[in-house]
């Protein structure tokens, strides 16, 4: 009901906008989507499908780029230092926030601006193929009787599947040694071929592996089961309360003008509801949680006061 509804008002939005961001003047051209995730991982993914039915709505060529280390950071200051003329973005993930908090950077999250939210994206928990865990807690109970026996893999150190992995780690004694990625292709490699017993990711960047029966999954980090993956268990469901919140959306350089923030209010209304899109991100079962721009900078300072928190419980900040 709530999917339902929400695709009802973001269609009714797309057609106030005069039915696509293309009936308005777009700015610039060519449009660079900036992500910190490497080529497969979740973001880059996220961008490239995006980027594919969000084109002919704004009339604008998108370009993905990928700009790999410091935990995000490089990618930060490469759109925070740009000219605010609405030709480059950047892929946020919670990632963007905890980077800032745990590291000395140049620029932090505060350092953009938010423009749009588009998805809330399920983390779920994999092993191989050829794993013997069965389940989320056939692994960790393995784990426990073996504390320090098990090698956990998650995305950058400051990700927020890090974090999961941290939790999880605390929840169950395991002491599992816990490996960081640059993205999420590099953590699958290890998983795969066994240096990782489990691995932490989203399903439109391990579509590929679970289609071709290379992976199988565990366990799912929300608090209901996902629609297209009903027999997949939540974490709680099997007696470990975990779940995580991750979101996706565009900020860009402070200083953006009306006409770009609404443009983008327009085009992202109008892609959700398109079926062609709606079929892709109902496939990789994002979660539509559309807010505009004047609603995205709050939404994002709610979720950084969650992950400070959260860091503060862990012991990892003060």
């Amino acid at each position: 009901m709530e999917r339902r509804q929400f695709l009802a008002g973001a269609a009714g939005l797309a057609a106030l906008a005069g039915g696509t961001a293309s009936a308005q003047s777009y700015p610039v051209q060519t449009v660079t989507l900036v992500t910190h995730s490497s080529p497969g991982g979740g973001s880059d993914v996220f961008l490239r499908v995006l980027s594919r039915f969000l084109g002919p709505k704004m009339g604008v060529t998108f370009v993905v780029e990928n700009i790999r280390g410091g935990s995000g950071a490089r990618a930060v200051s490469k759109v925070a230092m740009a000219a605010p003329d609405g030709a480059t973005f950047y892929a946020t993930t919670p990632t963007y926030i905890q980077t800032s908090l745990l590291s000395k950077v140049e620029h932090s999250y505060e350092s953009l601006m938010s423009v749009v939210n588009v998805f809330l994206d399920p983390e779920v928990i994999f092993t191989r193929a050829q794993s013997p865990f069965n389940s989320l807690a056939e692994a960790m109970a393995h784990a426990k009787a073996n504390p320090g026996k098990q090698k956990w893999g998650a995305a950058n150190p400051a990700s927020l599947e890090r974090i999961a992995m941290e939790k999880l780690n605390r929840l169950v004694g395991a002491r599992a040694a816990i490996a960081s990625h640059e993205g999420g292709g590099d953590q699958m490699i290890n998983v795969l071929n066994g240096t990782l017993d489990l691995g932490i990711g989203e399903i439109q960047e391990l579509r590929p592996q679970i289609e071709a029966r290379q992976i199988r999954l565990l366990a799912v980090l929300t608090d209901a089961r996902l629609p297209d993956l009903p027999d997949l268990p939540t974490a709680r469901e099997q007696g470990i309360a975990l779940a995580v919140k991750k979101f996706r959306g565009l900020a860009g350089p402070k200083g953006l003008p009306e006409n770009v923030l609404k443009a983008w209010d327009a085009g992202i209304a109008a892609v959700l509801a398109d079926p062609g899109y709606r079929a892709e991100y109902t496939k990789e079962n994002l979660i539509p949680t559309f807010k505009n721009h004047t609603e995205a900078g709050a939404f994002t300072t709610e979720i950084a006061a969650d992950i400070t928190q959260s860091l503060r419980d862990l012991g990892v900040i003060k």
